[in-house]
């Protein structure tokens, strides 16, 4: 018998971007807001969407989706005890290696073809995540009404699109459009490697029949996974601090270090895209709010105002990681050094690749402290009735 008085919740849905090491953030967002919640247990975020190192933060929140309090938990302990060699290998047989066959593989084509290629070898990073993620859970979690949907997004090296890999409820549709699509699976942690696969550092992973790479690459519209898998409005968690003033114009001293060109492209990779789709939702709130609902019901054009909000990093992540440099094993210090990341223009390179406890434990606290000072506003976004 159908309730007339039932409220229809609107579904929230989770972006968890990427960022390597900056990742680490978000983890301190979802602790605050797990202490937050009147029952810890319940999920707030019915639809999940992570790419790259999100990736992995989103696969912890689906897991233990019929525990949230748990599912951050775990994502804490093994934030706060990262070592750079858990993800890859840090020894200097290990670089050494790694670097002669990138070298070999650059004059001999057919070398390449036979085994994967990358700077660094992320066999623990593989062994990390096999030893630590149970996918059986997430069915589970859907019919128990836990969980809505959970999509990771992975970039195609032959098809050149961006494809996000979803599990969800019966209801949620492969969707298709201009270089970017969703596909239903069984998820894995191959689908997580692959999300995660930074270009030239990490080898691709192959599923199916193709290869693929870290999900930031070319993502356009890194918000529009999870209204496609049901969203009714989002929380976006960033890694870049805000830029509110234009930068300076600054005489450079000389070329730019490799490092500081690589930081760039980082952020081009990671970052530029959330905030070009962010302000593209914005826009697109504003024209719908000039519309009158019964135009496009008339028209048949399927917009609708989509509430969104954002926590992202109130202190620049490059000076957190500066303090932290010195935490890397030598190896990984002097390989850094000799491309310019462990000076002042090569710190947004280092802030993605520093991976040690002491870092991310600064930026889980950063993101604790940000999320509760945008506490009532928060609890108000998810649903949750606060008293003062």
């Amino acid at each position: 018998m159908n309730d007339p008085e039932r409220r229809v919740v609107p579904k929230v849905g989770l972006v968890l971007t990427g960022g390597g090491a900056r990742a680490a953030y978000q983890v301190g967002v979802l602790k605050a807001i797990s202490e937050l919640l009147p029952d810890k247990t319940v999920n707030p975020f019915p639809v999940v969407c992570g790419t790259s190192a999100g990736a992995i933060n989103a696969a912890s929140i689906a897991v233990y989706a019929n525990n949230y309090a748990e599912g951050v938990n775990k994502l804490e302990a093994v934030w706060s005890n990262f070592h750079v060699n858990q993800i890859h290998r840090s020894d200097f047989l290990g670089v050494a290696q790694n670097t002669l066959r990138c070298m070999f593989s650059l004059v001999s084509s057919e070398y390449g073809k036979s085994r994967a290629i990358s700077l660094l070898d992320n066999t623990p990073l593989q062994m990390l995540l096999r030893s630590k993620f149970s996918f059986r859970s997430i069915p589970y979690c859907i019919r128990e009404g836990a969980l809505h949907a959970v999509g990771l997004t992975a970039w195609g090296y032959t098809s050149g699109e961006s494809v996000t890999f979803f599990q969800a409820a019966k209801e949620v549709m492969p969707w298709r459009r201009a270089q970017r699509i969703g596909i239903p699976v069984r998820l894995g942690v191959d689908h997580l490697l692959a999300s995660s696969s930074i270009p030239f550092i990490f080898p691709a992973v192959k599923l199916n029949r193709e290869y693929f790479g870290d999900g930031s690459m070319r993502q356009l519209a890194p918000i529009s996974p999870a209204l496609h898998l049901g969203a009714d409005k989002v929380l976006v968690i960033g890694v870049r601090r805000a830029v509110l003033d234009e930068p300076k114009r600054i005489q450079a001293a000389g070329y730019p270090p490799f490092a500081q060109i690589a930081g760039h492209a980082f952020n081009s990779i990671f970052v530029d895209s959330l905030d070009v789709d962010l302000e593209r939702l914005l826009r697109i709130n504003e024209t719908v709010t000039q519309v009158s609902h019964e135009v496009f019901k008339e028209k048949n054009i399927p917009l609708r105002p989509i509430e969104a909000m954002m926590i992202a990093p109130s202190q620049s992540i490059n000076q957190i990681a500066q303090k932290y440099a010195h935490t890397l094993p030598w190896v990984m210090r002097y390989l850094y050094r000799a491309v310019g990341a462990m000076g002042p223009n090569g710190l947004t390179l280092l802030s993605y690749v520093l991976f040690e406890s002491a870092f991310c434990r600064d930026l889980i606290e950063l993101g604790y402290y940000d999320t509760l000072q945008q506490r009532n506003e928060l609890l108000k976004f998810i649903g949750v009735e606060t008293h003062n």
